[in-house]
């Protein structure tokens, strides 16, 4: 039998856990709950959908907006890396593009040694039309993350403009360097 003392103790303790959450703007809380809604969904078909050179975590089980994705490329450069990626995605999902890093260091024309990524998904409007839209999905960065190291691979639009002209004057020489950072930064 509920008593009125314990209904009351409950509703104390249900505003201490939402007081955080209390504080956020409502149109933000609401915001992250369509988002979350959309992910519950999302998540379920990316792993459905993995590429088999890919793994997701998620460092937080209550936190479906941020996961960590390793690519194990299977051919090309990189083939002998174990290359890391977070992916957080944020409060104005699926209008906005997540976020992604590149947590290992690597010797790639399209990813900064810094961790940025080029790929013309994840941008909010690009130059060849294949942005980010409201249509795009998790399952869709994954796969463009992992094309990354394939045929996705664009020395001719680089962020790493150094890591284009090394594979435009010298492709043996590039094929060293990056074999060299796969063996100090991304052993499997």
């Amino acid at each position: 039998m509920i008593s009125l003392s314990k209904k009351l103790l409950q509703k104390r303790g249900e505003a201490a856990a939402g007081s955080a959450a209390a504080g956020a703007p409502p149109e933000s809380r609401r915001r992250a709950a369509m988002r979350d809604r959309l992910l519950t969904k999302e998540v379920q078909e990316m792993h459905e959908n993995l590429p088999a050179t890919c793994s997701v975590e998620f460092p937080r089980p209550d936190a479906l907006h941020e996961l960590v994705l390793t690519v194990r490329p299977d051919e090309g450069y990189w083939r002998r890396g174990a290359f890391v990626f977070t992916i957080t995605v944020g409060e104005e999902y699926n209008l906005s593009p997540p976020e992604v890093r590149c947590r290992t260091r690597l010797w790639h024309p399209n990813i900064a040694e810094d961790g940025a990524v080029c790929l013309s998904l994840l941008r909010q409007n690009s130059y060849d039309g294949m942005g980010w839209a409201p249509t795009r999905k998790l399952k869709d960065v994954v796969w463009g993350l992992n094309s990354l190291f394939t045929d996705l691979l664009n020395f001719d639009d680089p962020l790493n403009t150094e890591a284009a002209d090394h594979y435009a004057r010298d492709r043996d020489g590039f094929e060293r360097k990056v074999s060299e950072y796969v063996r100090l930064y991304a052993p499997r």
